[in-house]
């Protein structure tokens, strides 16, 4: 993945009991405070190169690729379960991993996260606040939809029909169509093609859709359990610093999102961007970067 221009890193790899291999990024000191990026869905540790140049000076910057993403394995469905479940596990695996093999420090994490990653990562922090010292929380959710349970007729068509399976894997449509509709700012052609390069076959897609086929809309939805529990215990995390960046025109992970985080943290430093959408780091990195950077400063672990 380092032909890509902006990402000159040197990925490592992590492969796990059942032999799957992870992809992932350790830049910067390595003795410097730990900061943990997990992306999302369709993106991968791409998303977070800004914030791994604009940090690696002074922290330790660590970004996975999930199991399906970016530049890790993409087994099919009869060596992994694609479930919330299966990556609050895999996140627990990667840390584990760090700790023992990397010389990751227990605690004092800074956590950041975007979209699917934060629904993992806030689902594993909340059941070892201990380990967080830090939160950098992007268009994202750690509670069920505070809007109801509506979901926007895009996502409602890849989860729910095989036309939108047949799109998204045949096609590569929601991966495509996150680099055209994801951002207010027209993202340069090979910014979008490192976002789809992963996802370059059908069998290299399953992750794509089954991360939509994963969205929970209601108690029968196995993903449904884990919201409902992460929502009722992120008051364990209160008291943290936490900075949130986010881009309003995202029309998944809206203002309504955002004031949410507000109603639940209301000593967050909450930066809204009218001229962001979802890939908030695509629109607005040269504001979030700063941003990130003083958050860090003038909360000293």
């Amino acid at each position: 993945m380092a032909q890509y221009p902006g990402y000159p890193f040197n990925p490592q790899r992590f492969t796990r009991a059942d032999g799957l291999s992870m992809n992932y990024l350790d830049e910067g000191v390595r003795d410097g405070e730990p900061l943990l990026m997990l992306h999302g869905n369709p993106s991968w540790s791409w998303y977070w190169r800004h914030l791994v140049a604009g940090l690696g000076d002074r922290m330790r910057c660590i970004a996975p690729d999930w199991i399906g993403m970016g530049g890790s394995d993409k087994p099919g469905d009869d060596r992994y379960r694609y479930t919330l479940a299966s990556r609050v596990d895999e996140l627990e695996q990667f840390y584990q991993y760090l700790v023992r093999e990397r010389g990751l420090p227990a605690t004092g994490l800074t956590l950041a996260v975007h979209d699917w990653g934060g629904m993992i990562g806030l689902a594993w922090a909340v059941r070892h606040p201990g380990r967080v010292a830090r939160l950098i929380v992007t268009n994202t959710a750690g509670f069920a939809n505070p809007k109801g349970q509506r979901l926007p007729w895009a996502l409602r068509l890849g989860r729910d029909s095989a036309l939108g399976a047949l799109l998204i894997r045949g096609c590569n449509a929601f991966a495509v169509g996150a680099t055209r509709l994801g951002t207010v700012r027209k993202l340069p052609a090979e910014v979008r093609r490192a976002y789809t390069a992963p996802y370059d076959s059908w069998a290299h897609r399953i992750a794509t859709l089954r991360f939509v086929q994963d969205i929970p809309l209601g108690p029968g939805d196995p993903a449904w359990e884990i919201v409902e529990d992460t929502g009722r215990h992120l008051h364990r995390l209160e008291g943290k610093p936490m900075l949130l960046a986010w881009g309003l025109r995202d029309f998944v992970f809206d203002r309504a999102f955002h004031d949410e985080f507000v109603r639940r943290f209301p000593h967050a430093e909450a930066h809204a961007f009218d001229d962001a959408g979802h890939y908030v780091m695509e629109d607005a990195q040269e504001r979030i970067v700063p941003l990130v950077r003083e958050f860090i400063a003038r909360h000293p672990q």
